[in-house]
């Protein structure tokens, strides 16, 4: 059974950080493109960055301020947020996505406001 848990989300001030975490087991983890996505009320779902080995990708929106990392070692992959606006509020879900075989998990708060 695949699971993809989520951790980290809150309330936090303009110009604060948070760290999403997502643990995931049930699959082999390293081989897995792993992503954060969010979706905002009233808006699609995003995809906000994704990394496979070393190799990273973000939307411009959170480029130069949103770090991802993983460590396959605990099969966990990371969001570090930086410098957070009230436009990056949402919930932020991870994905992890291999040829056919896509997973979320449930999802997690992240709300910018002063």
């Amino acid at each position: 059974q695949v699971q993809l848990v989520e951790s980290g989300g809150g309330l936090v001030q303009p110009g604060g950080s948070l760290r999403l975490s997502c643990a995931a087991s049930g699959i082999n983890f390293k081989f897995y493109v792993m992503g954060w996505y969010r979706q905002a009320p009233g808006k699609q779902r995003e995809l906000v960055a994704s990394i496979i080995s070393s190799i990273t990708n973000y939307v411009d929106s959170v480029e130069g301020r949103f770090t991802i990392s993983r460590d396959n070692a605990k099969n966990t992959v990371y969001l570090q947020m930086n410098s957070l606006k009230p436009e990056d509020t949402a919930v932020y879900y991870c994905n992890a996505r291999l040829a056919t075989a896509n997973y979320w998990g449930q999802g997690t708060q992240v709300t910018v406001s002063s």
